[in-house]
């Protein structure tokens, strides 16, 4: 086998990583909102790629940017992604995973590019149901969460596509980062009353996270509506302005009350989902919670009433939780 880069290009982040034999797995996430700067996508996978330090070791890619509004079509947005790996990759053999889990090269990916579109998903399950033959999994990214159930070792989720996932409950449009609040929840309590949110976009649920003390700064790779950074001052701040106040007109507590609010939705969110696909599952399976809103997925899965994989060892190799897909497509990759 031969080792492999496994990268894992979305809208906001490029995540890589790279597993050699049995040796520890070496990760890199840099921050990259495309629709910023599309142009510089190209020299952002060659960064992440190149502080791996694989010196010419093939490439196994999935993409999820091409969701972003900046190209006018999922298609084209894939062929953007591919056409900048090839030219940030050129020394490398590049493969790209599809969303009937197959690892195929360049010229098939460009003949069909909707079939490359957000298969990062599938790559993650696929590792994972190779020593969980029964589980779901659930990985509560910045962005998304995927609930995908595994049985005897495959993957056995409905949908393929963004659409048929959203349908059948195995994707939710909830991270633990880069949500907008009002998109979470159309209240919060304010003063112990129902106050009503503003729909603009004022806050993320990284805030409502930070205040509660469920992520640290580091891991909010994203930016804030304001462009400001991750302090607490800051972050209070914009959760005011989620009622249209600032924190000085605000009583004690009320804060805190907001943060709670956004994290009790989301934890409801994915809870609904996961009891959906759990319902679905031919047997009772343990849940596999990864990802920078791992905490969230937990919650979700007790409310359910279903149990957390609690085997001695990660399903995937080295603390590759948070970029669950790049580690898979290592795996894969080297196959």
């Amino acid at each position: 086998m031969v080792p492999a880069i496994g990268l894992d290009v979305g809208g906001a982040n490029t995540k890589g990583a790279f597993l050699d034999g049995d040796g520890p797995v070496c990760i890199v996430s840099e921050p990259f909102e495309v629709w910023r700067e599309p142009a510089a996508m190209a020299d952002v996978i060659a960064s992440v790629v190149g502080r791996l330090g694989a010196d010419r070791a093939p490439v196994a890619l999935t993409t999820t940017a091409e969701l972003s509004d900046v190209f006018a079509s999922k298609r084209e947005g894939v062929l953007f992604v591919l056409e900048a790996a090839e030219r940030a990759l050129s020394a490398r053999a590049l493969r790209v995973i599809t969303t009937d889990g197959a690892l195929v090269g360049l010229e098939a990916a460009r003949a069909a590019p909707l079939r490359c579109a957000a298969a990062n998903w599938l790559a993650t399950a696929m590792v994972v149901g190779r020593t969980l033959p029964d589980a779901i999994l659930v990985d509560c990214g910045g962005t998304t969460t995927d609930v995908i159930p595994i049985v005897g070792g495959s993957v056995a989720a409905r949908g393929r596509t963004d659409v048929d996932r959203l349908l059948a409950g195995e994707l939710v449009y909830t991270g633990a980062l880069r949500t907008n609040i009002a998109a979470v929840l159309s209240e919060v309590p304010i003063g112990g009353e129902p106050c009503p949110v503003s729909s603009e976009l004022f806050a993320i649920t990284a805030d409502a996270h930070l205040l509660l003390g469920n992520l640290a700064p580091e891991q909010c790779t994203c930016s804030f509506p304001d462009d400001r950074g991750a302090s607490l001052s800051e972050v209070r701040s914009r959760l005011a302005r989620v009622v249209c106040a600032d924190p000085e007109q605000l009583a004690d507590g009320d804060l805190e009350a907001i943060a709670g609010a956004v994290q009790e939705a989301q934890i409801e969110s994915i809870a609904g989902a996961l009891a959906r696909v759990a319902g679905r599952m031919p047997v009772r399976a343990p849940v596999l919670a990864v990802g920078v809103g791992a905490f969230l997925a937990r919650a979700a899965a007790e409310r359910c009433g279903l149990a957390l994989h609690s085997g001695s060892g990660s399903p995937l190799p080295g603390e590759g939780g948070e970029v669950a897909a790049a580690v898979a497509l290592s795996v894969l990759g080297r196959e």
